[in-house]
């Protein structure tokens, strides 16, 4: 069942997290995150942190949540899977660094846990739906209204802090 879920979730967190990077928070992490844009990057260290991030996203989010047959569960342990442990990572490492921005720093957390939470809900219908669990209109109508609503959540945020620029 692992490799199953595993192989939904890829697609999705890529899907997601390449529209985000590539398109919709480029310039803002140009500006907020400089040390971190580096036109050398370390491929295996970062292809290794998201294979392992979504193998945590199904092992302890999408799987229980499969077995709960509760897209609400999927939605819930999505969200603090990334916010408990990220927030104190946060406040921690971020000052210490240069070009460190607060506004930054709020929206990855924002961002982490949406997406987190949407992958999660995502992955979780489309493998019950996949397993014939139940139909799923119904939850499929939540997680685009939930994946939406980060998005104009993300987007009020990074129009707010350009404007205090």
């Amino acid at each position: 069942m692992f490799l199953k879920v595993y192989c939904i979730a890829l697609p999705i967190f890529f899907a997601l997290d390449m529209v985000w990077l590539g398109l919709a928070a480029k310039n803002f992490y140009a500006k907020t995150h400089r040390i971190l844009m580096k036109t050398n990057v370390n491929w295996a260290a970062a292809i290794s942190f998201y294979l392992l991030f979504i193998a945590g996203l199904v092992v302890f989010v999408v799987t229980p949540a499969i077995e709960k047959g509760s897209w609400a569960r999927a939605l819930l342990f999505g969200h603090i899977s990334v916010s408990l442990p990220m927030r104190p990572t946060i406040s921690r490492i971020s000052p210490r660094s240069k070009n460190w921005s607060p506004g930054g720093d709020g929206v990855d957390l924002i961002w982490g846990t949406v997406l987190a939470a949407s992958v999660s809900v995502a992955t979780y219908a489309v493998a019950a739906k996949l397993a014939a669990y139940k139909p799923l209109a119904y939850e499929l109508y939540r997680t685009l209204a939930f994946v939406l609503w980060g998005y104009m959540t993300l987007w009020f945020l990074i129009s707010w802090f350009k404007k205090k620029e």
